[in-house]
């Protein structure tokens, strides 16, 4: 086993000769090109959720399995959530850089409370559903927009199902949680941010491309909204004249959503589990993907 971080696509096409399995989290780029450097690779195992950063298409061609570990940081993730909410509405970080520069001025950080707030939640899948859980502990009504959950499974959340217009608009924090897809790519953009209420929240620990980042900038700035909490971003790390550096009244976290021990732990060993039993020609319990071997496909 060998262990490394932080390769670009030339680093590591050059150590994959003789590799059976690899492991990566969302900032690893495996490419075509990472692929085809890689002949004995039988499986790829994304340490985390969402695998945008993996070529699925061109790792089912070639007849390499791709599985995740989308159990073992749903509770980081939803957590983190909650706490970019509180952090939002409560200016936690604008008090903390505050009192660090010498002021104590109670009166500009007033914030508000979580109770008696309408949440909405743009996609209600198991994330969704563990930030629906916590936010009804605060007192929270729950919302949410998912075209692939059913009402049972939302109320069984605490959430009532909805169209998006509805929760745009009546939503006090919006809290997207969906995969990316060229259905959400850019979902959460101007037309979306301008339905919301001047003092509703938007709170992203999904994907960074389903906020259009310039558009809640601009919203921010001109006051058309309250705040926002992002933790994941378009580009990452997050380019130094980002629109959002400067936005009034954000908290901006470096994808740190499903960094805790717990889950790491959870995701490590999940993945691990699956890459021994694809290698021993067993079933994968999250495959992302159905390839057939080589030989099947030649003698098909």
């Amino acid at each position: 086993m060998r262990q490394t971080t932080g390769l670009r696509e030339p680093e590591l096409v050059e150590r994959l000769g003789d590799v059976d399995a690899l492991v990566v989290r969302s900032e690893t780029k495996v490419t075509a090109k990472v692929l085809d450097a890689a002949p004995r690779l039988a499986v790829v195992g994304r340490a985390g959720v969402g695998v945008d950063n993996i070529d699925v298409p061109a790792a089912t061609a070639r007849g390499v399995y791709v599985v995740n570990a989308p159990l073992g940081n749903i509770v980081a993730a939803a957590e983190h959530a909650i706490t970019l909410a509180l952090a939002v509405m409560r200016r936690v970080v604008d008090a903390d850089r505050s009192i660090r520069a010498g002021e104590w001025t109670r009166s500009k950080f007033i914030g508000n409370e979580l109770r008696g707030k309408t949440l909405g939640l743009v996609g209600i899948g198991r994330v969704g559903t563990e930030v629906a859980r916590r936010a009804a502990v605060f007192g929270m009504t729950i919302v949410a927009h998912d075209p692939f959950a059913t009402e049972a499974s939302a109320r069984a959340a605490g959430a009532r199902l909805v169209e998006l217009d509805e929760l745009l608009r009546t939503a006090d924090v919006v809290s997207v949680h969906v995969p990316l897809t060229e259905k959400t790519r850019g979902l959460m953009g101007e037309a979306s941010l301008a339905k919301m209420k001047k003092s509703a929240i938007v709170v992203n620990t999904s994907r960074g491309e389903v906020v259009d980042l310039p558009a809640l900038a601009d919203a921010l700035a001109g006051g058309r909204l309250s705040g926002a909490g992002l933790d994941v971003f378009p580009q990452e790390p997050l380019p130094a004249d980002s629109p959002v550096r400067g936005a009034p009244r954000t908290v901006l976290t470096p994808h740190i959503a499903g960094s805790t021990v717990e889950a790491q732990t959870n995701v490590a060993v999940d993945v691990v589990e699956q890459i021994l039993d694809v290698l021993d020609g067993k079933p994968a319990r999250f495959a992302v993907n159905a390839p057939r071997p080589p030989a099947e496909e030649a003698g098909g």
